[in-house]
């Protein structure tokens, strides 16, 4: 962060951000945020309560529940895309219309179809990363090198031993960073979902 052209530390937006909050909260400007030394010494008061560590766990089964799936199904989702033209005409606009939607105003729908309980915030988890996994799959698997795919036919690779051993390693740098783009958007997810449903 600069400043009048000198560099300051990285932390100091953050306390800049800070200072800030704990202003705005002593003047009352709103009454959804109070000061910062509050919101710290409640969440310090609250640490270790039984309702805390139920609702940490359940938080937490929430976002490993939906990254797990996002994993589970959008990798596979992307390489059929990448392998396979027809399956990416048919898949890809949809992917990048719920990739730039927001996923936000789904959840009310959510809550109509599943409930108001731990499904919908797993399925909001899950809508919230498993679209950047898929574009990135399917991108790791198109940039694979030519010379890479010649050469298994070359030796007369059967498509899975070809996959398996050459294909899935060679897009796996791409697969990763989707990956962990797709766990911070699982963390938003998370908390968006729990957010409108305890709402309600």
């Amino acid at each position: 962060m600069k400043v009048f052209g000198y560099q300051l530390p990285a932390m100091s937006s953050l306390i800049l951000w800070g200072i800030l909050w704990e202003v705005v909260g002593r003047l009352e400007v709103t009454f959804v945020l109070p000061p910062l030394s509050e919101v710290l010494a409640t969440l310090f008061s609250i640490i270790g309560t039984p309702v805390f560590i139920k609702a940490l766990s359940e938080t937490a089964y929430a976002f490993i529940m939906g990254v797990t799936a996002s994993i589970v199904i959008g990798i596979p989702v992307g390489i059929l895309m990448g392998k396979s033209r027809f399956l990416d005409e048919l898949l890809l606009p949809w992917v990048n219309i719920f990739l730039s939607a927001p996923l936000t105003a789904l959840v009310p729908v959510l809550m109509v179809l599943f409930g108001f309980g731990m499904k919908s915030i797993i399925i909001t988890t899950t809508l919230f990363a498993i679209w950047i996994i898929i574009l990135n799959s399917r991108a790791g698997v198109m940039q694979i090198d030519r010379s890479l795919v010649e050469m298994a036919q070359s030796f007369g690779a059967s498509p899975i031993d070809a996959f398996l051993k050459i294909y899935f390693w060679a897009a796996l740098p791409e697969i990763l960073g989707g990956v962990r783009i797709g766990v911070i958007r699982a963390v938003k997810g998370v908390i968006i979902g729990q957010l409108l449903i305890s709402i309600v």
